[in-house]
């Protein structure tokens, strides 16, 4: 085993070392000779944009018309039947979560006290199958989903609908809860757990092997095939390199040596994944156990600070919020418009409904797959109703939007992160808050990619089998480096837009199974009521 993982280390070191060695050759040609290799670079963009990047957004934020319509030279020629664009993939999701929390007879809500008591390991059992305890893959799970989207995305947000979207983002997290509950209970319930202790689970195995109970075996392999291939896609870009170039941009303003040459930052945030995730889930879950609980609580008490600084303008702040979020200034197509904005920031943040986070929560130590389904929907509530809403007053309360109209967010394609630094470091805020969020986002980042090469791995190896899995782990890190030195353009928007496609597989999927989850809810949940399930704590005493 040592002298295994020894060979795996060996790869790795030789990767990173070449990718800095390639990297750098790379960077001094872009100073060489800067219109050929920008020429190139443009070319390879092109090509993404025009074959890959626009039929994909074609297809996953098609409005059915209810939007505007402009020529080639931008001019409205239709204001479409609501004057609002309502995307596709946000109907999906959101009518996803509503079906999901009635079916489930509002399990977000009845069990939410009995999945903190979960998650601290009230009913932990060490005997039970699985490779991390409750808290460690809830930990792995937020590591993935707490990111730039809690930074920036909220800012987007508030700058494109007002303070009233925040609360269209609370509602969809709350929602968002259920579609987790599902996904994760049923990533539980078909995983596969190899003579060695090593667990395969997530949305390609009970996709594959639920729909086949259901007679439906063609589909299922076929979605199972589809999601995989998307996930391992949006783990590369999305997941990975999208992670690294975003964080880079925020910091490398203050950061000199990352400015003048990026390519370092990028090795660097090779190596320190290298570190973790050769040892799968095990040290994913041990590291994201204690990054995940640090990065939240340093924001958070950020957050709270400004939060108490002014607390006399906090009444103001909610009542903007709900006056916003049911504003009729602009008629129904303007109140419909923030709502969408507010509902595409949240599922674009917990990324409930997508199927990555099943993948994490199959590996829990547990016989129960409802329990763990129960611990999974903490997960929109930390990273959508408390870090984002925390995120949308600091902007608020401070002011941001005027005090500083530069970095007012006027597009969807903008970052965010400028005016939510600008919030907390400005005016109303402590200057030196801003390298407190400079050190959350590279931390968000590096869990986040961290947490999304396991995802990559188990969907890259139920593609290609187990012994490709180092393939994998190689080429994740490559594109660690390549987020730093291509940090925009349509390739990484189009891997970007994977990890929305994998909510199409995975709502189907869940729409068909949801019936198989509330069986093993209602069991669960009798056995809850009636005090058969104890907790470890109640057993030894």
């Amino acid at each position: 085993m040592r002298s295994k993982q020894l060979e795996s280390w060996l790869v790795i070191a030789v990767t990173c070392f070449l990718l800095s060695i390639q990297s750098t050759h790379l960077y001094a040609q872009s100073e060489a000779e800067p219109e050929a290799v920008a020429g190139w670079m443009t070319h390879v963009d092109a090509v993404f944009g025009k074959y890959l990047v626009t039929p994909l957004e074609t297809f996953l934020f098609f409005d059915f018309w209810t939007g505007p319509r402009t020529d080639s030279s931008g001019t409205v020629i239709s204001k479409g039947w609501i004057g609002t664009s309502v995307p596709f993939v946000v109907v999906w999701l959101l009518l996803g979560a509503t079906y999901f929390t009635l079916r489930m007879g509002f399990i977000n809500i009845r069990a939410f006290w009995h999945a903190i008591r979960l998650t601290r390991g009230d009913y932990d059992s060490t005997d039970e199958p699985g490779e991390v305890s409750h808290f460690q893959a809830l930990a792995s799970a937020l590591s993935a989903t707490v990111g730039l989207g809690n930074i920036a995305g909220v800012a987007i947000a508030i700058g494109t609908g007002g303070p009233g979207a925040c609360f269209w983002m609370v509602l969809v997290g709350v929602l968002g809860m259920t579609s987790k509950f599902t996904e994760c209970t049923l990533g539980q319930m078909y995983r596969k757990v190899a003579p060695d202790g090593t667990v395969s689970g997530g949305a390609m195995h009970y996709l594959r092997d639920g729909l086949a109970e259901l007679g439906l075996k063609p589909l299922g392999q076929f979605l199972a095939v589809l999601f995989s291939m998307l996930c391992v896609g949006a783990s590369l870009g999305g997941g990975n390199a999208f992670q690294v170039g975003q964080s880079l941009d925020a910091i490398r303003q203050d950061v000199v040596l990352f400015d003048t040459h990026p390519w370092i930052y990028g090795a660097i945030m090779a190596v320190l994944a290298g570190f973790v995730i050769i040892g799968g889930i095990k040290s994913i879950g041990a590291v994201a156990s204690k990054i995940v609980p640090f990065m939240c609580g340093a924001y958070v008490a950020m957050a709270m600070f400004i939060l108490i600084r002014n607390a006399g303008a906090i009444p103001a702040a909610i009542t903007a919020i709900f006056a916003g979020a049911f504003s009729m200034k602009a008629g129904f197509g303007g109140l419909l418009g923030i709502m969408v904005i507010g509902v595409k920031r949240a599922v674009f943040s917990n990324e409930a409904g997508v199927g990555s986070a099943a993948i994490a929560h199959s590996a829990a130590k547990t016989d129960e797959p409802v329990s763990e389904g129960i611990v999974a929907l903490l997960e929109p509530f930390i990273d959508t109703v408390v870090i984002c809403t925390m995120t949308a007053l600091v902007i608020i309360l401070t002011d941001a939007s005027n005090e500083f109209p530069q970095y007012v967010v006027a597009g969807e394609q903008q970052s965010g992160a400028a005016l939510t630094a600008a919030a907390v470091s400005g005016a109303h805020g402590v200057y030196w808050f801003k390298y407190v969020l400079y050190m959350a986002v590279v931390l968000f980042a590096y869990s986040t990619l961290i947490s999304w090469s396991y995802y990559g791995e188990r969907c890259w190896t139920s593609l290609f089998g187990p012994r490709s899995s180092m393939a994998y782990k190689v080429l994740f890190l490559v594109f660690t480096v390549l987020g730093s030195i291509v940090t925009t353009g349509n390739i990484l928007a189009f891997s970007d837009l994977l990890i929305l496609g994998m909510s199409l597989p995975n709502i189907l999927g869940l729409l068909l199974l949801s019936g198989k989850v509330r069986r093993r809810l209602d069991d669960y949940w009798g056995k809850y009521r009636r005090g058969e399930l104890e907790p470890i704590q109640s057993s030894k005493s």
